[in-house]
């Protein structure tokens, strides 16, 4: 009966979702494709054979798009995690580390990536300063890791202050410095603990990419619209928007694990 009784708590409250779901999403079907200009929106949005011919030179540009991410969450991993230990760091001596990070932060979360993908993307190469590259694609991907890290940087940061400060008094009686202590007792506790929250910056980095298009880098959304202005249909759009949701969706659901797996440790630890 108890058996019974908790599949029936699985499978009724699963059931209602789906179908509500399904009945919101057919409602605004219906709408959508019962209104008076519906057959041209579709012939230009939704024409399956210009999304065809647009796809190969779409992908190929959505390859750009997941190799600029790839570098970036490296690059962005690292160099947050220096800004957050920086802010962290204790005494006059590190007093200057401490105003740079501040002010770092303070100005890059100030300036949206779409200004810095421009200042960095047509700014810097204008400048054609000795030694330094010219590429848009560079100077690009540039300002996202710096946007991005002042963001990440507040993330590690908060992750750095939820850990209990018994740990830096136990560090402190082992003799451990202030530099020792961050890199082997409060890093990787606090690493572990935004962990989630740092996955989720990830997906927001995977879509937000798509702004090197804005500086004449040939990735997805570059290569939609350069079809999209050689046949005057839109459809490509919608190929480049269904690359991009299957590599965020299940980038999403793998954040959604991982935050339920925080939980179940948290959880556990606190019984």
């Amino acid at each position: 009966m108890r058996r019974a009784v908790r599949t029936k708590d699985r499978v009724l409250p699963a059931l209602i979702s789906v179908t509500s779901v399904v009945v919101v999403f057919g409602l605004a079907a219906r709408v959508i494709t019962s209104a008076e200009h519906w057959p041209r929106i579709r012939l230009q949005f939704f024409n399956l054979d210009a999304i065809l011919a647009a796809f190969p030179s779409v992908f190929r540009g959505f390859g750009v798009n997941m190799a600029v991410w790839a570098v970036a969450l490296v690059a962005i991993a690292i160099w947050a995690l220096v800004l957050a230990v920086f802010r962290s760091l204790h005494g006059p001596w590190f007093a200057p580390l401490r105003v740079f990070a501040v002010v770092y932060i303070d100005l890059l979360r100030g300036i949206p990536s779409l200004l810095l993908v421009l200042l960095f993307g047509f700014g810097v190469p204008a400048l054609q300063l000795p030694g330094l590259p010219r590429s848009s694609l560079f100077w690009g991907s540039v300002a996202m890791v710096l946007g991005y890290s002042a963001y990440a940087a507040e993330v590690y940061r908060s992750g750095m202050e939820a850990v209990h400060d018994g740990q830096r008094a136990a560090a402190k009686a082992l003799g451990l410095s202030q530099w020792q202590t961050l890199l082997h007792a409060i890093v990787p506790q606090a690493v572990r603990n935004v962990l989630p929250a740092l996955l989720n910056l990830a997906v927001a980095l995977q879509k937000d990419v798509a702004l090197l298009s804005v500086i004449g880098v040939r990735d997805a959304v570059r290569e939609a619209q350069i079809f999209t202005a050689r046949t005057f249909n839109y459809s490509s759009l919608i190929a480049a928007a269904f690359l991009f949701l299957l590599a965020t969706i299940p980038m999403a659901r793998f954040t959604d694990y991982v935050a339920r797996r925080d939980q179940e440790r948290r959880l556990q630890r606190t019984v």
